[in-house]
């Protein structure tokens, strides 16, 4: 049995109790300060004393003229998308890895992300759209491909075959994003490239405006089944004793799973890790129970994305890495981390 499939131990259950509350405030905290640097930092440095007043008084200067239009044009809504994508992602990958009580679970084993990669590849070959193509083309291949692993892996009770599904579609959605891409043009090329590394670049308040009530309304959702998850901790035959139809229980976290991250991937391009990393950090100090698990995970998410980013902007400037990159740089290590001490 996995690590995460195994009931709360003597020293979790301890952790757990010394505060849960105590632990998502200081996300929070955490979480302020890093946005308020990030806001700061850039190609164009705006000093820290100036952040909040720039923003609640009308700027007489031409110089805080421009930093109140960077601020709102640029920053703050690339740092609240930033916010929306990463909790997203890792409360997905929390889910994810409950469902399938494996510790190395994330939405892109459901197809998800390879499904909004082959869909984006299709629509910048076969249309050479922008973002308004791109982004639904993408979101349409996410669903294709989850609902294909779904109704492929529900054949058979378990989450075996969803898992053998999975691997099959996403490995049939790698070969078409092979296919287009050696068809592709040397600009198309590019905008492939730069799609699948994933960038918060594209944020504004419209794109704002409809995907953050989406994102707060299906983690709503998923946060209510926090129950059935700390059940599926104990196996599905467990669950099944406790009273939990496990059909539908595994049918509505993965279509709302898909629902959550189909449209991120879809503005933002892929971006791995978070949903693996993130609820492993958060469970050194919480524990497995996932009635404060999942919602913490929406913190350490956002966090993750929000550094992510302004490492991403930082490191070579005045030009900024595709955050996809950033993102693997620490997400690869820590895996590797994690690995090694289950074998020590």
């Amino acid at each position: 049995m996995s690590q995460i499939a195994a009931p709360l131990t003597g020293a979790a259950r301890a952790r757990f109790r010394a505060g849960p509350g105590a632990v998502c405030a200081a996300l929070c905290v955490f979480l302020v300060l890093i946005a308020l640097g990030s806001a700061g930092s850039g190609a164009l440095a705006i000093p820290r004393a100036q952040l909040l007043p720039v923003l609640w008084s009308v700027p007489t200067g031409d110089e805080a003229l421009m930093w109140r239009n960077i601020l709102l044009e640029v920053r703050l809504p690339r740092i609240a998308l930033g916010i929306v994508v990463g909790a997203g992602l890792a409360l997905s990958g929390a889910v994810m890895q409950a469902l399938f009580r494996n510790p190395l679970a994330e939405p892109g084993l459901m197809g998800i992300s390879l499904g909004g990669a082959m869909g984006a590849v299709m629509a910048i070959v076969l249309g050479a759209g922008g973002l308004m193509l791109i982004a639904p083309a993408a979101f349409a291949g996410s669903l294709v491909a989850t609902a294909l692993v779904y109704r492929l892996g529900s054949r058979r009770p378990g989450v075996a075959n969803l898992l053998l599904a999975g691997v099959a579609i996403n490995a049939l959605c790698a070969s078409v994003v092979g296919f287009f891409t050696f068809q592709a043009s040397d600009v198309q090329l590019r905008n492939l490239t730069f799609w699948n590394m994933g960038s918060l670049a594209g944020a504004n308040w419209t794109l704002l405006a409809w995907l953050t009530p989406l994102v707060a309304v299906l983690s709503v959702l998923l946060l209510r089944d926090w129950r059935a998850m700390n059940a599926l901790l104990l196996g599905e035959r467990e669950a099944q004793h406790l009273g939990f139809d496990l059909k539908r229980l595994r049918r509505r976290l993965v279509v709302l799973t898909a629902m959550l991250v189909g449209p991120l991937v879809a503005v933002t391009g892929t971006i791995g890790f978070v949903g693996l990393v993130v609820p492993h950090l958060v469970r050194l100090p919480l524990g497995a129970d996932h009635r404060w698990l999942l919602p913490n995970c929406l913190v350490g998410g956002a966090i993750a994305l929000t550094l992510a980013d302004w490492l991403a902007r930082l490191v070579v400037i005045p030009a900024e890495l595709p955050i996809g990159i950033v993102t693997s740089l620490v997400g690869g290590p820590f895996l590797l981390w994690m690995l090694s001490r289950r074998g020590a």
